[in-house]
């Protein structure tokens, strides 16, 4: 449905619900859904990630152009291939007025690493062998083994020690600091006056939870709502850059579309029905017509910016006849009464693109006779049957993707959750063996032959189907100034954000 036919019923929508007034210098922006923990070695499902990450500072985190850059830590110094000795800017406070030392980093990876905690950060931080605090300021971390990726993983959130469940009273050290959640409707921060990075601009920030896109986009256009970025469905776009009262800005993106397969299903575990199914999929014809070119297909996680990107992948073709052969081939051939070779439950959440896709994706691979049942969800309950295994077939994106090591979390076989993303049970001896030794070679040029390999085994492997990669985009009022998108969507500018007017 176009954009203007759904004008009328949102108007009326937000017509019913009429809205309180805005605190002075705080910036809305208009949200999909809330976040589901603001504890930051929890969080994974990107609001909450974004959200934890202006409450939690980390000892590093990434830029603008994703380089790694201390954050709470003054100094980091390489002993030898196993010793970090890290020191921490001094005077960090955290919101609570209690000073950030050397023992809070030591209890938050404590927690992180403990098989009690669960949390699915722990792969991060597995190598870790000692901490050691050497003085208030200072900590020495030693590793069992090598690890390459292991400095940018120390981005995670610091929090105070003691700390158990955080979701509902975050503390923290970042530049914005916890007020109130209220789900399915608004969560509220202020600036924290104290921040050791210098005080936000703004006095405080509030993420209004629309999970409605038309009515998201009419709370902007009524200046309701200050900033809303990705998603915003790209055939929207021309709509909103005729709004007098709005400036548009995009910027290339890292995050990365795809299909995710459940390996231990019956139909599905066969290589030869999830390449049938890759060679279905018309990716470029969604790119077009649905995406209006804002996204670029792609064979890889790894983005062609990436130093460590395999540009010799071979690109998927849309094939249907391919597709066909390769079902008669795995036992589902065709049959004569025109009933599908076989029934697959494709997952999705109700975001309207999503929802589209799907539908498009259930028409192409109607074309080589399967059936596709398209079942949408709240973010929420999709996310967790995503994350518990529940699911035959379904599509997400990852955001922010810098370091190769992510295959590692992703496709590692004992990366599956609680431990890691390895939700679709994926399991290649090979792929283990690639992943354990990149993690180890600390030669950049070693690394980056491991994987290329990795990522031309996965390629072959289809335990996903690689779609694209996104163009980021946000669209905020004039009034905004200073807000810069991030390659990983990261919220990292909003600490220097204005706002015209101071409204």
């Amino acid at each position: 449905m176009k954009f203007k036919k759904l004008l009328f019923l949102a108007v009326f929508i937000a017509s019913c619900s009429p809205s309180k007034p805005i605190p002075p210098n705080t910036l809305v922006i208009g949200i999909e859904s809330g976040p589901k923990l603001l504890d930051p070695r929890f969080a994974t499902d990107a609001i909450s990630s974004k959200i934890t990450s202006l409450i939690y500072p980390g000892l590093f985190k990434r830029n603008k152009n994703l380089g790694l850059v201390p954050n709470l830590a003054a100094s980091v110094e390489l002993i030898d291939e196993k010793t970090y000795l890290i020191k921490l800017k001094e005077g960090v406070k955290f919101h609570n007025g209690k000073e950030l030392t050397a023992m809070d980093v030591l209890y938050t990876y404590q927690s992180i690493i403990s098989p009690d905690s669960k949390s699915p950060k722990r792969s991060a931080l597995e190598k870790i062998d000692k901490i050691e605090i050497n003085r208030k300021y200072s900590l020495t971390i030693k590793l069992k083994e090598p690890h390459a990726p292991f400095i940018a993983n120390l981005t995670i959130g610091i929090i105070p020690a003691g700390s158990k469940e955080l979701t509902k009273k975050p503390i923290g050290a970042g530049p914005f600091r916890f007020v109130s959640y209220k789900r399915g409707s608004m969560l509220a921060l202020k600036k924290n006056e104290n921040y050791f990075g210098g005080a936000p601009k703004l006095d405080g920030l509030i993420f209004k939870i629309l999970p409605d896109e038309t009515v998201r986009l009419l709370e902007l256009k009524k200046g309701n709502v200050h900033l809303v970025s990705n998603p915003i469905t790209p055939s929207v776009i021309p709509w909103l850059e005729k709004q007098a009262s709005l400036k548009i800005e995009k910027e290339k993106g890292t995050n990365v579309s795809y299909i995710g397969f459940n390996m231990n299903d019956p139909v599905l575990k066969n290589l030869k029905v999830r390449k049938a199914i890759a060679h279905a999929v018309n990716r470029h014809a969604i790119a077009k017509h649905i995406m209006k070119n804002l996204v670029s297909e792609t064979e890889s996680l790894i983005t062609p910016s990436n130093k460590y990107f395999n540009g010799k992948l071979k690109k998927l073709k849309y094939d249907p006849a391919l597709s066909r052969k390769l079902l008669d081939e795995a036992g589902y051939p065709k049959k004569a009464d025109g009933e599908p070779r076989f029934k697959l439950v494709y997952k999705t959440s109700k975001n309207p693109t999503r929802k589209k896709i799907a539908e498009i994706f259930g028409e192409q691979l109607r074309q080589v006779g399967i059936e596709l049942e398209i079942k949408s969800f709240e973010w929420g309950t999709f996310f967790s049957d995503i994350k518990s295994g529940n699911f035959q077939l379904y599509s997400l994106t990852w955001v922010g993707i810098a370091d190769p090591d992510i295959y590692h979390y992703i496709f590692h076989s004992k990366s599956v959750p609680p431990d890691g993303a390895n939700r679709g049970h994926y399991k290649n001896y090979l792929v283990d063996q690639l992943l354990e030794s990149g993690r180890r070679e600390m030669d950049p040029r070693k690394r980056k032959i491991i994987y290329d390999e990795v990522q031309s085994i996965i390629a072959e492997d289809f335990p996903y189907v690689h779609l694209w990669l996104s163009v980021n985009v946000a669209a905020m009022s004039r009034q905004v100034k200073g807000f810069e998108i991030y390659p990983d969507e990261s919220l990292d500018s909003l600490k220097r954000v204005t706002l015209e007017g101071g409204r």
